[in-house]
């Protein structure tokens, strides 16, 4: 079976991945998580999980129906290194939510049209309505690190985009929308270990780009970029949070905790909506650290 990019993933892993994240792979059990800075050693069972987030599921159905019948507007924003989990996580959100009023909003990039356009204007389009809950799968956030990284972006723009990334959220905050945003972390090893699955599963092979590629080689700039988006764009009316994605289970339950206690929905079982782990969901400090 041909591989993606010609196995340049797997090429990677084996000529150019550092001595430290190759061992982690090579020595890594079955449940155990790679990264040593992780507050736990073994994944959360599937036991756990399943118990849990079945709970969550309720809640949320809950919750979309509070969301319906008041008209509040709710965009939930998921960013994060390629492979952090964005889109495991908004499928588990989304799988028992009414689909009209749920929508995922993953943009390409932009068109020769959108390229002329002030920055944020294809975003403004794809913004919720009264009643609806919609999840941005990436979103402005690709000026601040990828387009940034990448080349994609000059500094004048990217310094233009800070200028107004924070008066632009706080617009939409004051106008009534309620903002959650989502940056999820996943440790090297572990990102690494979930491309080469991806790159011999021809169930996930569409999943993987020539960004992911080449991004392998750019952890330090990546790291870099996102550092600096973080403590520029954290705000009062718009901050962070931060999910550790290491073990998919814990951060799937923590990011859907984390929205639950937001909102003051009806019918709220707060003991099922409680406070996320404090040890996988904080603000940017858990990021730094």
């Amino acid at each position: 079976m041909a591989l993606p990019f010609d196995g340049a993933i797997s090429a990677f892993y084996k000529d150019d991945a550092p001595d430290d994240v190759r061992d982690l792979i090579a020595h890594g059990q079955k449940g155990q998580i790679l990264n040593p800075k992780f507050p736990y050693t073994d994944r959360l069972s599937r036991k756990d999980y399943d118990k849990t987030v079945a709970k969550l599921q309720i809640e949320l159905v809950k919750m979309q129906t509070w969301v319906k019948e008041t008209g509040a507007r709710v965009a939930i924003v998921f960013e994060g290194r390629d492979a952090a989990g964005k889109g495991g996580t908004i499928k588990r959100f989304r799988e028992n939510l009414n689909p009209r009023g749920a929508r995922v909003v993953a943009l390409s990039k932009p068109t020769d049209t959108e390229a002329t356009q002030w920055y944020f204007q294809r975003y403004i389009n794809h913004l919720p309505s009264a009643g609806e809950i919609v999840f941005f799968d990436r979103s402005w956030y690709n000026r601040g690190v990828v387009e940034h990284v990448f080349g994609f972006c000059d500094d004048a723009e990217r310094a233009l985009f800070f200028d107004q990334v924070t008066k632009f959220e706080d617009m939409l905050v004051k106008d009534g929308t309620i903002l959650v945003k989502f940056w999820l972390n996943v440790g090297r090893a572990e990102q690494l270990k979930r491309f080469m699955q991806r790159e011999e599963d021809p169930l996930k092979q569409w999943k993987l780009s020539w960004i992911d590629v080449e991004g392998l080689k750019k952890w330090g700039p990546y790291t870099g970029a996102i550092g600096e988006t973080l403590d520029r764009s954290h705000t009062d009316a718009a901050p962070w949070t931060i999910i550790r994605t290491d073990d998919k289970r814990r951060a799937r339950l923590a990011a859907i905790q984390h929205v639950l206690s937001q909102l003051d929905y009806d019918r709220k079982n707060a003991k099922a909506a409680s406070l996320p782990d404090p040890l996988i969901c904080g603000g940017p400090d858990i990021w730094h650290a």
